[in-house]
């Protein structure tokens, strides 16, 4: 180590061999990079496309960068050969050498000058007003690391943007065309039909977005958070991914409309079928009620409702639709339809229920009261005059018409007390008839 210069203190030989093997291995690295750079597929697209928005802004700033790279590289190369030829003028430098090479590596040795239009847009130089500036090589370095940074990340955003959207969009539209010529086929068009103006939107959509992702690509990209790495981030596909989604809901809603025609004759005639036994068991209940009225004295019996007509007029247009192959149409009537039906039929079968309940009352009140008069036999009290009364008023009651409900309940209810009393064991030497068929 010399003494101090106007650069610090002189580098001896071996210091500035050293610097020397270093910065060498540097401008080969740089040189590397900003070939990397200058042969970048997104950087030729980039200089080859009508931007607008956000990445003709970024664009041209990165095109300034770019240029004056090569000139901070042409500076840097330039230094660094001065620097060589100094020390290659001895084998032993003497101290005058060494003066002049340190201040070569370790002064601010490098004059760049540049344009007004090359600087002016340049992240480094904007608003300086310089033409040219003073550096280290070190200084530059980092300079040109900077710079460098920031025009392959906006080129590889770029390029990313470029590499996934347009593709995928490509893929979309076909899908797209292919959906509408099917959608055509089945009567799904714009106007007629919800999934047919979908379609519509869907492609306009398609079509501004490509042309957005191909002229401002960087409209595109979303930076990931906290990376300071060049094309750190992803495509934002948000607007893409909407559109997909929709058309697949479109895709199915056209799916369900083929399934629509390929049972179409099916459903129908399933249909029918419901509707009939609907019609059938309202007819039973109608009869059912005028039986009821006729039978059954003083009970409230629910109207019957008439056959479902509206419901016949909708199975016809039903028909008509399948007749003149609207499927979109057919479609969404069988589903409603469908649902109507079975809710019919069963609210035919709980009429019918209803109608019939208090002749169900009748048969089970005659059914307890026969089973008591089997009981009594069984114990050899049929003959019991009271017995005999109470059964016999029980069941001209039951079996006569008008039948009063409520009053044959009770004659039934005397009846069964009237057997509990008789069948209850009575205490010996009590009185009262006893059950002595089990003794010998």
């Amino acid at each position: 180590m010399g003494v101090a210069g106007p650069s610090g203190p002189v580098m001896d030989r071996d210091e500035v061999d050293r610097a020397l093997a270093r910065l060498g291995a540097e401008h080969e690295a740089i040189e590397t990079s900003l070939l990397a750079l200058q042969d970048h597929a997104g950087r030729r697209l980039l200089e080859g496309a009508e931007l607008t928005g956000t990445t003709r802004e970024r664009w041209t700033a990165a095109e300034a960068s770019i240029t004056l790279l090569w000139a901070y590289f042409d500076a840097y190369a330039g230094a660094l050969r001065s620097a060589r030829e100094v020390r290659s003028r001895r084998r032993w430098p003497n101290r005058d050498d060494l003066v002049e090479l340190t201040e070569l590596l370790r002064g601010e040795s490098v004059t760049v000058a540049g344009s007004t239009a090359a600087t002016a847009s340049a992240p480094t130089l904007a608003g300086t007003g310089k033409l040219s500036e003073r550096f280290t090589l070190a200084e530059l370095v980092e300079r040109m690391n900077t710079l460098y940074a920031q025009s392959l990340d906006m080129v590889v955003a770029a390029d990313a943007v470029w590499s996934a959207l347009p593709a995928r969009i490509d893929l979309l539209a076909a899908e797209l065309q292919r959906t509408r010529r099917l959608a055509h086929s089945v009567g799904v068009r714009p106007g007629e039909h919800p999934a047919g103006d979908d379609l519509e939107r869907i492609t306009r959509t398609l079509t501004g977005l490509r042309e957005q992702v191909v002229s401002d690509p960087l409209a595109f990209w979303l930076p990931a958070q906290g990376s300071s790495a060049p094309g750190g981030g992803r495509p934002d596909t948000t607007r893409y991914d909407r559109e997909a989604r929709a058309l697949e809901d479109v895709r199915r809603e056209i799916d369900a409309v083929l399934t629509v025609r390929q049972d179409a004759e099916t459903r129908l005639v399933k249909l029918r079928d419901v509707l009939s036994r609907a019609d059938r068991t309202l007819a039973e209940a109608r009869s059912a009620r005028g039986e009821v009225l006729a039978k059954i004295a003083a009970s409230e019996v629910p109207a019957v409702s008439g056959p479902p007509t509206a419901l016949q007029e909708q199975l016809a247009t039903a028909a008509e639709y399948r007749r003149h192959a609207q499927w979109h149409r057919l479609s969404p009537l069988l589903e409603a339809l469908e649902q109507r039906a079975e809710d019919e039929l069963l609210r035919a079968r709980e009429s019918l229920t209803a109608v019939t309940a208090p002749l169900a009352v009748r048969a089970e009140l005659r059914g307890r009261l026969d089973a008591y008069k089997a009981k009594v036999a069984r114990h050899g009290l049929a003959e019991d005059p009271l017995l005999v009364e109470r059964y016999d008023a029980a069941r001209r009651m039951l079996w006569s018409a008008p039948c009063d409900l409520r009053v044959a309940e009770q004659a039934v209810l005397r009846y069964q007390r009237a057997a509990a009393d008789l069948l209850v064991p009575r205490v010996p030497d009590q009185g009262g008839p006893q059950d002595r068929r089990g003794e010998s």
